[in-house]
């Protein structure tokens, strides 16, 4: 049996290369997005952590996935996640569709302001 990757790039490593080049991209919109995130590997997946799980990525054979690890963020947004394959938290795609930038970045601050709680409406 092979061991669980312990870092995001090992993650990487392991996924064919289109699944790859698509999750290097979002990878890198939700650093610049939540710059003080910290990576780590939960429940299996790249994830990225502040004040909480705030939001992570992962491919499967057949698709990859933004999970925003989230219900309420994905009801919130329906409207714009209308066109997706989406689920509890989850938003699947194909690599060569990735998720357009400025949606993820939307989709980031939200899980944001969502994980500041109260704190965060100030």
């Amino acid at each position: 049996m092979a061991t669980e990757p312990r870092t995001v790039d090992e993650y990487l490593a392991r996924v064919g290369k289109d699944q790859r080049v698509a999750l290097q991209r979002l990878r890198g919109i939700i650093r610049k997005t939540a710059p003080q995130a910290e990576e780590c590997i939960s429940y299996r997946i790249p994830t990225f952590r502040l004040n909480g799980a705030l939001v992570g990525f992962g491919a499967t054979s057949k698709h990859c996935a933004f999970y925003l690890l989230s219900s309420s963020t994905v009801g919130d947004h329906r409207r714009e996640l209308a066109n997706y394959d989406t689920s509890t938290g989850t938003i699947r795609f194909q690599p060569d569709e990735p998720l357009p930038a400025a949606l993820v970045r939307k989709l980031v601050k939200a899980r944001m302001r969502e994980n500041a709680g109260p704190r965060g409406t100030r």
